[in-house]
């Protein structure tokens, strides 16, 4: 039976972090120390555990088998530790702490959504808490809820995932827009045949058949942002979908136009979720109840 002393949270924090970077050189910045801190860091961690979690040296970087195993529960309670450390801030007198919501990019804009006046409502109500706002992919999002690295998402989700609770919020109108220096732009007369021969610009997280369904065969470019994503479409070298509120102005400006509404116009689900067990927290089901009401009027 191990001894009373418990292991040191800066161990699993510093394990964790080398994991990340794949190596204590990298690792030195995120956590300000020299690399022979963290070897001191992790050879303590060896020895209060009795077994190597991971080799390092000339091939490089690598896990143990137990070092595996052991980091996916390390990775489990620094959550857990985070979680009560939530909760303790929740239960002082001026709700405190720090609420983490992430979003797809090219929604701030969004009338529907109206995330300013969500952010304004939730700070009039817990004026104390420290907002972190992140913009990330819809895979990332679905990682930080289930990690806990965040509170709630909001975004476009194509399937379901177990332990995280999925909210339907309303539908995002996208249609396929080329610009003012497209061959396609001042021929109203197009085909579906003409439009799928030119190149397609989509975002990085779409697989074929996200293609497939949006009338393409495959994508001549990728990118990780709306804001990449109409940079290529401006060049006049690409079509690509895009988010009907984003572009209104460039349209209004007649420097993009849509191609062929009837063909290729799609509405994104958007949603919100959290992961499983924390929807009744404080700060989670506020949140969840302005947005929901607050999407609600506005979608009608």
């Amino acid at each position: 039976m191990r001894s009373e002393k418990r292991i040191n949270i800066r161990l699993l924090e510093v394990f964790i972090t080398v994991v990340k970077h794949q190596g204590y050189s990298g690792a030195q910045q995120e956590l300000n120390l020299t690399t022979s801190a963290i070897s001191n860091y992790m050879s303590e961690l060896e020895s209060y555990l009795g077994f190597v979690v991971c080799q390092r040296g000339r091939s490089g970087f690598m896990l143990t088998e137990k070092g595996q195993e052991f980091l996916h529960q390390a990775v489990k309670l620094l959550a857990e530790m985070d979680e009560l450390e939530r909760h303790a801030e929740a239960l002082k007198g001026d709700m405190g702490g720090t609420f983490r919501i992430a979003v797809l990019d090219a929604t701030v804009m969004d009338e529907v959504l109206s995330l300013p006046e969500i952010i304004q409502q939730f700070n009039d109500r817990f004026p104390a808490v420290h907002l972190n706002l992140q913009i990330r992919s819809p895979h990332e999002q679905v990682q930080g809820i289930l990690n806990n690295q965040l509170d709630l998402a909001i975004g476009n989700f194509p399937s379901s995932v177990n332990n995280v609770i999925e909210e339907k919020l309303y539908r995002e109108q996208h249609w396929l827009y080329c610009s003012n220096t497209h061959p396609l732009f001042p021929d109203r007369g197009v085909t579906v045949e003409q439009v799928t021969r030119y190149g397609l610009v989509t975002r990085s997280y779409w697989n074929a058949a996200d293609l497939r369904k949006r009338g393409f065969g495959h994508s001549t470019a990728t990118v990780e942002s709306m804001e990449a994503q109409l940079a290529l479409i401006l060049s006049g070298k690409y079509v690509g979908y895009l988010p009907e509120h984003y572009v209104q102005i460039a349209v209004k400006e007649k420097r993009l136009r849509p191609l062929l509404p009837s063909e290729f116009g799609y509405q994104a689900p958007f949603s919100m979720i959290c992961r499983r067990g924390r929807s009744k927290e404080l700060f989670i089901r506020t949140m969840r109840e302005m947005l929901i009401k607050q999407t609600s009027n506005r979608a009608k």
